[in-house]
């Protein structure tokens, strides 16, 4: 069986495409991987080896647009300004998707969360187009009845956003081509044949799962959190460093601060941040990301004085570092973590509790969702949504050292060793079933 994939144009969401077709591919299925070029050489080296005949890279052309050269082909270090024209110019690549649907003829199309016109070209090819929320299952549900039922309670209360997080929320929909962001999602959602496919399982998101598929209209397939393999053979001399770094401190000692590819902190952030790692007394490997031409010094990033204050017990990276590399390694004590959907389940794997720090999209739902589970904690803010060092520091110590945050702790590793045991092969043999049985059905459209 032959499936198009087509992931927007972000880590995030590329990723966890490209670890549903590494499965797909060792149940006899054969993947195109629809990206851009930029995209697609960031992800070669990982489609090697038993892969290379199963998973088959497929270039989409975006077209030229003065304010977006091809290296901005991405959200991955894309300045933030630029966003609406990436959304823009992906849009305007539909008349190459058809294309390569034509070319290629799949017998499936899964899309993301945004692509209405990816399933609209799939369906007048006859093809029949599924959606893979690369998201959580609670995120989507309470997105669809923020949409849907404004002014209704959601029917899980534990799961909410604050009112500074509201308006993040609200200010967020960028409208191409005369459609809103949200517009866009309802289409995408309504136009998935029959199911829906989340990136989630069911021991953490089953009753949102069940009002995602009520208020959607569709079965919600779980395909499992599809966490990478952590191959140690395969580690780049950068990499080594900070790996060497980490095995000099003590179990459990150390927290891992990541802010994902896409956010890039303020001024005021980096500052809390710093003082709230200062005051914990704790050791931190801490990633600092500034978007394309906006880089300066850690020194200029940084407080006067951190660097040397802070001394060994810090290791400050620039850009980039092997993250779940660093969350499996056993000297990972807390994960500080935006909550990105695939950094949560990552964690949850290797069963590192997170402080969770949600700064934008989905994250705020991921970080309740986080304290619902109870393998994490949240750092209170100001009633403006500013970051506290005080209570940073606090919560730090808490979810790493104090006697307070062993429940914490303990649910985490317990939860790390359930997903080790059950594994995701159910999910993928569902998803095997459910996918040739809509092809069988449909054929000819959906």
């Amino acid at each position: 069986m032959k499936v198009l994939m087509l992931p927007w144009l972000a880590h995030g969401h590329i990723s966890p495409f490209l670890e549903l077709a590494k499965r797909l591919a060792k149940k006899n299925f054969h993947i195109y991987l629809c990206s851009t070029s930029v995209n697609l050489s960031s992800i070669k080296n990982k489609i090697t080896g038993e892969y290379s005949d199963s998973i088959e890279p497929v270039e989409l052309q975006l077209p030229c647009l003065p304010d977006l050269p091809p290296h901005y082909h991405t959200t991955n270090g894309l300045p933030p300004h630029l966003m609406t024209t990436l959304k823009t110019a992906y849009e305007l690549s539909a008349p190459d998707f058809s294309n390569i649907l034509t070319a290629l003829h799949p017998d499936l199309v899964v899309y993301d969360f945004n692509q209405p016109w990816a399933a609209e070209i799939a369906s007048s090819k006859n093809i029949p187009a599924v959606q893979f929320l690369p998201v959580g299952a609670t995120m989507m549900a309470f997105s669809l009845h923020m949409l849907k039922y404004s002014g209704k309670e959601f029917p899980h209360p534990e799961i909410y956003i604050r009112d500074y997080e509201m308006l993040k929320f609200q200010s967020r929909n960028d409208q191409v081509n005369d459609v809103s962001d949200r517009e866009r999602i309802l289409q995408a959602l309504d136009l998935s044949c029959k199911i829906l496919l989340v990136k989630s399982f069911k021991e953490i998101e089953e009753k949102f799962m069940n009002t995602l598929s009520v208020a959607s209209g569709k079965k919600v397939v779980p395909v499992g959190p599809l966490v990478q393999d952590v191959n140690i053979d395969d580690i780049q001399d950068e990499e080594m460093e900070i790996i060497h770094w980490l095995d000099q401190k003590e179990n459990a000692s150390v927290v891992f601060v990541s802010f994902g590819s896409e956010y890039f902190l303020t001024k005021e952030e980096r500052n809390e941040i710093a003082r709230g790692l200062e005051l914990s007394n704790v050791n931190f490997i801490w990633v600092i990301r500034f978007p394309l031409g906006g880089k300066i010094t850690m020194e200029e990033a940084l407080p006067e004085g951190f660097l040397e204050r802070v001394g060994d017990r810090g290791k400050i990276v620039d850009g980039w570092a092997p993250q779940a590399r660093i969350l499996k390694h056993a000297n990972t004590g807390a994960f500080l973590s935006h909550c990105g959907w695939s950094s949560m389940m990552e964690s949850m794997k290797f069963g590192v509790p997170i402080i969770a720090m949600p700064m934008s999209v989905d994250q705020p739902v991921n970080a309740r969702l986080i304290e619902a589970v109870g393998v994490g904690l949240e750092p209170l803010r100001d009633e403006k949504g500013n970051l506290q060092s005080a209570e940073i520091a606090k919560v730090i110590r808490k979810v790493l050292v104090d006697e307070s945050g062993e429940n914490v702790r303990r649910k985490a590793k317990e939860l790390s060793e359930q997903m080790e045991m059950r594994g995701d092969e159910e999910e993928i043999d569902n998803l095997v079933e459910e996918l040739l049985q809509l092809c069988r059905k449909n054929n000819g459209g959906c």
